[in-house]
């Protein structure tokens, strides 16, 4: 029996798919608005999650952050960025793994994030092997997940048809943006829930699965488009 043929590339989310930042996102939220004489529940924080950067200063402007759009997000990237530094850089059960296993098979991959350019290349310099052929960054879409843009862009760069390539996403915005893209999309929830979304499929973790489960769900969900209509 042949192996299910692999993917043209695998395209990443960033917080909370790659790495579980979105506690250092939410530790950095809270004290902002509350320097204001504002209030932040952990379920406000929840609603930001996959959003872009500038939709959710709007949203932290509402509650009360008297700060410009591009002041919130440098803020907030900042914070995230000391915490990295501080903490380091916590992977996701399995992502490193799945990541590296990836690039030894050949297997081109994207990293694909609405958090500004400068956080994903302090995040990927931590990497200890050479883990993206490209970055598309939240400074970098021409419009923020949950439109297709970024994933259409990293397809762009990659040199890959997006109906080629899969998409790793932890949130509902992130799938929505990579499905409306073309890619095949595997949601990994973290936070919140991805049900109602429109991922192809849902894996509670990476750990434990291999490049071979990425072939495999890619080739059935190219056969199920094909017998579609």
């Amino acid at each position: 029996m042949n192996s299910p043929a692999a993917p043209a590339a695998v395209l990443w989310d960033m917080d909370g798919t790659l790495v579980d930042t979105e506690p250092y996102w939410m530790a950095s939220e809270t004290p902002l608005v509350e320097s204001f004489g504002g209030t932040w529940t952990h379920e406000q924080a929840l609603a930001l999650v996959g959003l872009g950067l500038e939709d959710a200063a709007r949203i932290l402007q509402s509650a009360g952050v008297r700060m410009a759009e591009h002041a919130i997000v440098d803020h907030l990237t900042a914070e995230v960025m000391r915490q990295l530094r501080d903490e380091g850089v916590p992977f996701r059960p399995g992502a490193r793994e799945m990541l590296l296993a990836l690039r030894q098979a050949g297997i081109r991959t994207a990293l694909v994030t609405m958090s500004l350019r400068r956080m994903a290349e302090s995040v990927v310099e931590l990497i200890d092997f050479e883990a993206f052929d490209v970055i598309i960054a939240g400074d970098d879409a021409t419009r923020p997940k949950p439109y297709p843009d970024p994933y259409l862009q990293a397809c762009e760069a990659l040199g890959v048809a997006p109906e080629s390539a899969v998409a790793f996403e932890d949130s509902p915005n992130g799938i929505r943006s990579a499905v409306a893209s073309g890619a095949a999309v595997v949601g990994i929830p973290l936070m919140v829930s991805v049900a109602g979304a429109g991922a192809h499929a849902t894996w509670p973790t990476l750990e434990g699965r291999t490049v071979d489960d990425v072939a495999a769900f890619h080739t059935a969900h190219r056969t199920t488009r094909g017998h579609a209509r």
